[in-house]
């Protein structure tokens, strides 16, 4: 359950993250918006890991 709302919360960051991007158009701010999903995304990949 807790990987589900993970995900489910990186996907509205990534969606609002795209909105803002898209709707204002830099290259700069694209980076930068690319460079947080990244470390989101990284994020979620290793903090989901299944502990044994």
């Amino acid at each position: 359950m807790n990987r589900i709302l993970a995900l489910f919360a990186f996907v509205v960051l990534a969606a609002f993250l795209y909105i803002l991007a898209s709707k204002i158009g830099e290259i700069d701010l694209w980076i930068v918006t690319v460079l947080a999903a990244a470390l989101a995304a990284y994020d979620f990949v290793t903090s989901s890991k299944n502990k044994s």
